[in-house]
């Protein structure tokens, strides 16, 4: 099925993309540093480096989205940021103590897929920030969780065939890309943690210094005893949700979009 050209709540320009592109250098930097650090640099031995990029990365965060949201976000499109970003905060809290049921994820894939990747990085953020505030999840972690789902609904807008995939193909799309993002998302979630244990006498701890095939093999060891139980059924769920209820959402999305006409140029006429 083919369709007309998908309109876009937020064109980037050269700035925007910019700061995208920084404060995404920046957090592979804060998320990857204990295994690129050796045994002589003084990161490596800092304690301090994970709080240096949590009080870092909130900064950065606020400018890219300053810089989008000067080149692209009008008033409608930050009303549907504010709907958008509310539901998903409220979907995040129904799987509060289940292992894995976080629906939050297909709505940002959906959203992030129609609404393209500048929106979708905001709505991603901003979806988490509200979150932690409603589940009181506000602590030194929240930076990295905020940029990882900025990543993941910004990842669904650069997805191919926006303007043309529809039905069951686009859905298997979106579906596979949840799955996938869903069991990532823990995947580098752990790194910002996993740091805090160096110095444990365990067999999945961080040792600063030691050879990165080492440090590697306790990282793989401590993402499979810790969190990969949450992972794979988060990305079950993610599956399960896009395709029972991935059309409807769709369709939907793209009913608001049309209706709000982000392409359409203002203009002022006569009084």
């Amino acid at each position: 099925m083919t369709a007309g050209r998908q309109a876009r709540a937020v064109r980037l320009g050269p700035r925007s993309v910019a700061a995208l592109v920084l404060v995404s250098a920046i957090g592979v930097m804060a998320f990857g540093w204990p295994l690129l650090a050796d045994s002589a640099s003084g990161l490596a031995h800092s304690k301090d480096a994970p709080w240096l990029f949590a009080a870092l990365l909130p900064m950065l965060l606020a400018v890219a989205m300053a810089t989008i949201a000067d080149v692209g976000l009008d008033a409608k499109a930050i009303a549907m940021l504010g709907v958008l970003a509310a539901a998903g905060a409220a979907l995040r809290p129904l799987g509060a103590g289940t292992a894995g049921v976080e629906p939050m994820f297909f709505l940002m894939v959906l959203a992030g897929r129609v609404l393209g990747p500048g929106f979708g990085f905001v709505l991603g953020s901003v979806a988490m920030f509200a979150s932690a505030l409603l589940t009181g999840g506000v602590g030194p972690w929240l930076p990295f969780q905020m940029l990882t789902m900025g990543w993941v609904s910004m990842g669904a807008g650069l997805l191919p065939g926006a303007d043309q995939l529809r039905g069951r193909r686009e859905l298997a799309l979106l579906a596979a890309y949840g799955a996938v993002s869903a069991v990532l998302y823990g995947l580098i979630m752990n790194l910002q943690g996993w740091p805090y244990l160096a110095g444990m006498a365990s067999g999945v701890s961080f040792v600063p210094g030691d050879p990165l095939d080492q440090n590697l093999a306790r990282y793989v060891a401590y993402c499979l005893a810790t969190s990969l139980g949450w992972d794979l059924p988060r990305a079950l769920v993610t599956v399960v949700l896009t395709g029972t209820l991935g059309g409807p959402v769709l369709k939907a999305l793209r009913r608001a979009t049309r209706r709000a006409a982000f392409d359409a140029p203002v203009s002022f006429g006569e009084g």
